[in-house]
């Protein structure tokens, strides 16, 4: 068992939650406002900006996915793991830590100079990225969900 994921749960970063369509469509308009702003961004020239909206809009679309199944988790890391763990999504996961990676250094290291190029494939990445996740979650079955729902549990 992920040792990281039972200290999130006992610091209640991540739970089981009821499974709410509400929520899931609001992360998933987060995640498309966010990649509408981070076009925005880009075509004004604010690439950094850009990067971080593109990584946004692949961390709300995926918390859209765990609260389909029913899992609320406040951590960005947290989710990462979740999504190759509980959902067996390798690639993904590793899309979505890349993209953290991308956001953390341009937002938070000025020595760092985001290219037009840069923020471009991150906006790509992004529209590929949250068309595959709006494919899982409308795809889950509700057995899937409780079968997600009983591996966390398992951790308890």
């Amino acid at each position: 068992m992920n040792k990281f994921i039972k200290t999130l749960i006992k610091e209640k970063k991540i739970q089981l939650v009821e499974i709410s369509e509400n929520i899931v469509e609001s992360y998933i308009n987060k995640s498309n406002d966010s990649i509408k702003s981070g076009n925005i961004l880009h075509n004004s020239n604010l690439y950094d900006n850009s990067v971080s909206m593109s990584y946004y809009s692949m961390y709300h679309i995926t918390l859209a996915l765990l609260f389909r199944v029913g899992i609320k988790c406040e951590n960005h890391t947290g989710v990462i793991v979740l999504l190759d763990e509980f959902f067996q999504e390798k690639e993904l996961s590793k899309k979505l830590k890349f993209a953290k990676k991308e956001r953390v250094d341009k937002q938070y290291y000025a020595d760092h100079k985001t290219l037009a190029q840069e923020s471009e494939n991150m906006l790509e990445l992004s529209k590929i990225y949250t068309t595959k996740i709006k494919s899982l979650i409308e795809n889950i079955t509700n057995n899937k969900a409780q079968e997600i729902k009983n591996k966390l549990i398992e951790y308890q």
